[in-house]
């Protein structure tokens, strides 16, 4: 019955890591703290306040320090200063001149409830992810694997910056990152970070998912973010319905470095076409496109697909339909939405298989005939070179001697 662990779910703790003395900085009150009751216990409790907001705390940089007894900053295992820096709405559990032991919890931050958990509630969620959009207040994730150093502020932003380790004593160019002042960062000066770690929580943008992680993880990201708004009501979707819009949404690609091709620079290109085009490079022993994967939201997507048809049955039906006349564009009839509107079978399913047999065996059928057919025209002539070459030859006459 003994007690292990515990912890608080709805607060994320801020813990020091060292022993000494507890010192408030720049915590003014009526300016970056203020006191707030709770309604339920009646308890007061020091919350920090949006000190951004008042001329008196634009140059504000509220935090708790631990130092020793002479004032000095106490050093963390990294080597930087235990200095924790407050955001805005972080609760403050210590006091001005506490004495802290390493594990104390300095404040809290409130974790958010879940406000849009519901299906009507979590749909703007899900159209979010599917239309591509960059969320608000969204994570900022690391490019890179790296030590974080924290730099000279600018106006009302952190500068953060991540310094690449070294591979073979060649060093790599740090990344900078501006990050608003009043976010909470999860990292600290001196802490080492890797590649796709979030610097501040949040919803990540999916473009920066693409970009830093690559397709798996961003289609990993978008089927666990559209099944969890679903999974919380009871509704079973099956992941490969959510995966082949995924697919759809990642269909086109950008041309960074045309080599030999004939496709030009940052042009988006269905992958198909890219690649039947390096092909062709390829065989005539040319440089193939260098390209990367695009992310497109469902309606974009949707618009840029490579038949018009199927584009022109969607929106700005106009717009579509005048594109393609001017392009001269042919449809090639692979999809489904096109073989509808134009009234024929869909390309899907035994019947399509079938279908498929039976073309291939009338092709064969045809080249068959048509070599029947050229061997029947060639008969006349082959048979009289047979009869010319079986017809004996007449013996020539015998001269009389004289």
């Amino acid at each position: 019955g003994q007690r292990l662990a515990e912890w608080d779910p709805y607060t994320t703790p801020i813990l020091t890591e060292v022993k000494g003395k507890v010192r408030f900085e720049d915590l003014m009150d009526s300016v970056s703290v203020r006191e707030e009751t709770d309604e339920a216990t009646g308890i007061a409790q020091r919350v920090i306040a949006d000190w951004r907001a008042t001329p008196r705390g634009a140059d504000l940089r509220p935090a708790v320090a631990i130092v020793n007894d002479k004032g000095e900053y106490m050093k963390i295992a990294t080597g930087g200063d235990a200095r924790y820096l407050l955001p805005v709405g972080a609760i403050l559990s210590v006091a001005d001149g506490d004495e802290a032991k390493p594990g104390d919890v300095m404040a809290r931050l409130p974790t958010e409830s879940a406000k849009t958990r519901d299906i009507t509630g979590g749909l703007p969620r899900v159209a979010e992810l599917f239309e591509a959009r960059r969320p608000k207040d969204c994570a900022v994730i690391a490019e890179m694997d790296g030590r974080v150093e924290f730099g000279k502020d600018y106006k009302n932003k952190r500068r953060i910056k991540i310094t690449p380790e070294d591979v073979d004593g060649v060093a790599g160019e740090p990344v900078e990152f501006l990050i608003p002042k009043g976010k909470h960062i999860s990292v600290h000066d001196g802490d080492t970070i890797q590649k796709g770690d979030y610097i501040i929580d949040g919803n990540p943008d999916p473009h920066d998912i693409l970009r830093i992680l690559g397709v798996e993880e961003l289609a990993n990201y978008l089927v666990n973010e559209i099944q969890e708004v679903y999974r919380l009501q009871g509704v079973p979707i099956n992941d490969k319905h959510i995966e082949t819009i995924v697919r759809q949404m990642l269909q086109k690609v950008e041309i960074l470095d045309p080599g030999d091709t004939g496709l030009l620079k940052n042009d988006h290109i269905d992958k198909p076409e890219v690649d039947a085009e390096n092909a062709k490079t390829i065989a005539r022993k040319g440089r193939p496109a260098l390209t990367q994967p695009v992310l497109l939201g469902i309606t974009k997507a949707s618009l840029q697909t490579r038949s018009f048809i199927s584009a022109a049955s969607f929106q700005e039906t106009t717009r579509v339909l005048t594109d393609a006349s001017v392009n001269g564009k042919v449809d090639t009839l692979e999809g489904l939405k096109e073989n509808v509107i134009v009234g024929r079978l869909i390309p899907a399913g035994t019947g399509s298989y079938l279908r498929s047999l039976q073309r291939i065996a009338t092709k064969r059928d045809e080249a068959l005939t048509a070599e029947r057919e050229a061997a029947m025209e060639a008969l006349p002539e082959v048979i009289a070179q047979q009869a010319a070459a079986e017809a004996p030859v007449p013996e020539a006459a015998e001269t009389p001697a004289e």
